[in-house]
């Protein structure tokens, strides 16, 4: 059985340690919060104080920035990048190498 975590160093050199979404296999660093039905596909990853709620998909080789809020059943596409302290409502659609910025705002449905 293989290491359920792996330890990234960021640009200022401080030692991040994400661990692996059991539904997904995703990485999460510490400081996230991520429902256990949600799924977190490998490659993606979710920085720390992001909520992720029930439901939710997050696409391989997604980015999820620092504070971001994912809603209840939104549906995030491979490669987008969610920016830091946005929010994504719930049910929302973001497509394939979408960008969304810091702090916006995705209303519930979106497509």
């Amino acid at each position: 059985m293989g290491k359920n975590y792996v330890d990234i160093e960021d640009d200022q050199g401080k030692t991040l340690r994400y661990r692996k979404h059991v539904n997904g296999r995703g990485l999460i660093a510490n400081g996230a919060k991520v429902h256990a039905t949600a799924l977190v596909e490998a490659g993606a990853y979710v920085e720390p104080g992001v909520q992720i709620a029930e439901g939710a998909h997050i696409g391989r080789g997604a980015w999820i920035e620092p504070d971001a809020v994912i809603g209840r059943g939104a549906e995030i596409a491979p490669h987008a990048h969610i920016g830091s302290g946005a929010a994504i409502g719930s049910k929302a659609k973001i497509g394939v190498r979408t960008v969304i910025g810091a702090h916006a705002r995705v209303a519930g449905g979106s497509l």
